[in-house]
Order: structure tokens, then C-alpha cells, then sequence
């Protein structure tokens, strides 16, 4: 089994932006983690800040492997280009936030991405991810 997780915008940062909002840990040092708890799982991970590489790598891998897990960032709210390649493809894609974007800014409350993603997982903090992985082990 083989599943991407796609980190958009500013995610590169983690562990050091707004730790109140996201924590002290850097998602490099998570990931290994997250390969070491899902050993059976081939765990793939890719960042970019761009629009349109994020939207390359969803067409790269969107019909061969077996789910995306996708934290969008600011993308979430306004990326109809990101939504259009979640539609495109046959992969079940699973959208999550390390916070809980509904308590945070109104703008941040509309996602543009969930509706052609399985689910949303948000507010679980880097556990967010976790679940995204479990979802997709489970299948529905």
C-alpha cells in the first residue's frame, strides 16, 4: 500500500511558526515517526509552496497509489486549480489540518478542496495525520 501525504504552503515551517497554533515539532522528524508506526505502509511525503507543483505531484500519483492525505494550508480556501486535480483522479484523497480551522479566522472556515475529498480530519494537532493514514487503511 502506498499513500502520499502533501503538505501545501508555509507547512515547511513547522516547528517554528506559530507553535501556540502548531506545534514545536518539525514535520521531517513526524514523518519518520509516521514511517516507523505505519512500517507495513510506503509513506511518501512532499512540500511545496507552489500552486502548481502541488497540483503536479496530485496528477503524479493520484491514480497508482492508494490514498493522498492532503494539508492544503491557505490553498484549502483558495485553490479551485488543487480542487479540479483532487476531482480529477481516482486515489481517495483525505484533507487535514493540524488545527481546528472552524475555531480560527472566518476566512479559514470554507474549504474549497473538502468537497471532492472522502473526509476532513482538523484539530488533532500532527495526530491529524495519523488518522488520515488510518482512514485510508481502513478504506470505507
Amino acid at each position: 500500500m502506498k499513500i502520499l501525504i502533501i503538505n501545501g504552503p508555509n507547512l515547511n515551517l513547522l516547528g517554528k511558526r506559530e507553535k501556540s497554533i502548531y506545534g514545536n515539532k518539525d514535520f521531517n522528524s513526524y514523518f519518520r515517526f509516521l514511517q516507523e508506526t505505519y512500517s507495513e505502509v510506503e509513506l511518501e511525503y512532499f512540500q511545496s509552496n507552489i500552486e502548481g507543483e502541488i497540483i503536479n505531484k496530485i496528477h503524479d500519483t493520484g491514480f497508482s497509489f492508494e490514498g493522498l492525505i492532503i494539508n492544503a494550508g491557505a490553498y484549502t480556501h483558495t485553490s479551485v486549480a488543487i480542487r479540479d486535480a483532487i476531482a480529477a483522479i481516482t486515489s481517495p484523497v483525505i484533507e487535514v489540518h493540524i488545527s481546528n480551522t472552524l475555531s480560527r479566522e472566518e476566512f479559514r472556515h470554507k474549504s474549497i478542496i473538502g468537497p471532492v475529498c472522502q473526509g476532513c480530519i482538523m484539530g488533532f494537532g500532527l495526530n491529524s495525520y495519523n488518522l488520515g493514514i488510518e482512514s485510508i487503511i481502513i478504506g470505507d
